[in-house]
C-alpha cells in the first residue's frame, strides 16, 4: 500500500526535530576562566606607617571637621586644636604644623602607635574671627581683635564647646568673669558631638588640647579626681616642653569641659597651654609630643 507523500514528509520532518532537540540538550557546557584570588597588600612591620585624612563631622554651619591619622599601633594617642576656634587660632597652626611633620617623617611613630589629630574642632569660630577655612598661615590673619573681644571662641550657636560635654554639665558655664552658654544638653553641638563620637570609636590612650595663653599644662579631673595616668601626661608634656605642670585648674570654676568628660570615661587628657596668642613654640611642642609617644611605646 502507498503511503502519503503528506505523511512521509510529516514522519521525516518529525524525525529532524527529535534529533535536533537531542543534540541540543547534550552540547557540554561552555567553560567559564575561574576567577583571579585578589591581591591583598600586605604592609610588613618594616614599611613607613600609613597616613589617612577623613571627615569626621560637620560644624553648625556645615563646614567640615577633619582628622588626620599617621601609623598603624594598636596604641590610639589623640591630639586637638581649635575647640576655641579664631580666638586661639594658633593652636590650629599648631595642630597643622604636627600634621605636615608627621607626614613627613612618619617613621618617627612607634610601631605600636597611631597618631590622630583634629586640627580644628571649631572652624566655624575660625571663619568668625579671621575669616579663614581649613589650613592657613599666621600671616594669613590680619587681626588679632578677636583677642580682646573674644570673636571666634564660640560656635556659631554661641555656645562655647569646652562647656557642653558630659561631666558636671550646667546649662551655664564661666570663662574668666564671664557667664557662657554651655548648650541645650551635654553635646547638644555638633562639634562637641563629633568629637565624642570620635572618641568612643578611636579609645585613646590619652588625648593632649593645644589652647592659649597660660604657659601651662594643666590635668583633667570629673567626679572621681585626677587620674594617676594624667598626672604621669602631663608631667612628661611638661617637663619636655618646658611649660609649668598645674595638676588641678581653680582659677575659676568650669563645667562641661571636653577634659573631664574624658578623665569621666577613664582616658588621661590634659590642657597644653601655649605661652602667646599667636606663636606656636614649635620646639617646644614637638618635643612634648615626642616626650608623649615615649610613654606609649613599647
Amino acid at each position: 500500500m502507498k503511503r502519503s507523500p503528506l505523511i512521509v514528509f510529516g514522519a521525516i520532518a518529525l524525525l529532524l526535530l527529535v534529533g535536533t532537540l537531542f543534540l541540543t540538550s547534550h552540547e557540554p557546557e561552555p567553560v567559564v576562566a575561574p576567577l583571579e584570588t585578589p591581591v591583598t597588600e600586605t604592609i610588613s612591620a618594616t614599611a613607613t606607617p600609613t597616613s589617612t585624612q577623613a571627615r569626621i563631622g560637620n560644624s553648625v554651619e556645615g563646614r567640615p571637621i577633619e582628622a588626620y591619622t599617621f601609623g598603624t599601633g594598636e596604641n590610639d594617642l589623640l591630639f586637638i586644636g581649635g575647640i576655641h576656634g579664631g580666638y586661639e587660632w594658633n593652636s590650629i597652626l599648631l595642630a597643622y604644623e604636627m600634621i605636615d611633620y608627621l607626614r613627613a617623617t612618619t617613621d618617627s611613630i612607634p610601631k605600636n602607635v597611631t597618631v590622630h589629630i583634629i586640627p580644628n574642632l571649631n572652624p566655624d569660630g575660625l571663619f568668625a574671627a579671621t575669616g579663614l577655612e581649613g589650613k592657613f598661615a599666621a600671616t594669613d590673619v590680619t587681626s588679632n581683635a578677636m583677642h580682646t573681644s573674644g570673636a571666634g571662641r564660640m560656635n556659631a550657636n554661641g555656645v562655647d564647646l569646652n562647656r557642653n560635654f558630659d561631666c558636671k554639665w550646667a546649662p551655664e558655664s564661666t570663662w574668666r568673669s564671664k557667664t557662657v552658654s554651655a548648650g541645650s544638653e551635654a553635646f547638644s553641638e555638633p562639634e562637641a558631638a563629633t568629637l565624642r563620637d570620635y572618641v568612643l570609636a578611636t579609645t585613646p590612650e590619652a588625648v593632649v588640647f593645644w589652647h592659649s595663653t597660660a604657659n601651662n599644662v594643666y590635668a583633667s579631673e570629673c567626679e572621681e579626681g585626677v587620674l594617676p595616668e594624667t598626672l604621669t601626661l602631663m608631667n612628661a608634656y611638661a617637663t619636655a616642653g618646658k611649660y609649668g605642670a598645674v595638676p588641678v585648674f581653680d582659677a575659676y570654676p568650669i563645667t562641661g569641659d571636653a577634659e573631664g568628660w574624658l578623665a569621666s570615661i577613664g582616658i588621661p587628657a590634659v590642657t597644653v597651654e601655649l605661652g602667646s596668642r599667636t606663636g606656636i613654640e614649635w620646639n617646644q611642642n614637638l618635643a612634648g609630643l615626642n616626650a608623649v609617644l615615649g610613654l606609649y611605646k613599647e
